[in-house]
């Protein structure tokens, strides 16, 4: 008997406990950007080829385009088991 009403007890103590969930309201400041502000992807330095990054150099906008290019390619799969 005791061990069901301290189950029961911490059944409620539990239910209850959901109850007491405040609000989570975000602040922002007028005119204030507070995080991290973008920068343009051909800026950064393309990953190694061990984990399928490309082969762009940083900061030139077309070998950038161009390897991406060649990726999308690479994800066709008609292009690329037919056209080897």
């Amino acid at each position: 008997m005791k061990r069901a009403a301290l189950a029961l007890a911490a059944l409620a103590a539990l239910g209850l406990a959901g109850c007491g969930e405040s609000d989570q309201v975000v602040v922002y400041k007028q005119g204030k950007y507070q995080g991290k502000p973008d920068g343009r992807p051909w800026d950064s330095a393309p990953l190694a080829q061990e984990q399928r990054g490309g082969t762009w150099n940083k900061g030139d906008k077309s070998s950038w385009e161009s390897a991406l290019n060649a990726r999308n390619l690479t994800q066709n799969e008609y292009k690329r088991i037919y056209n080897q």
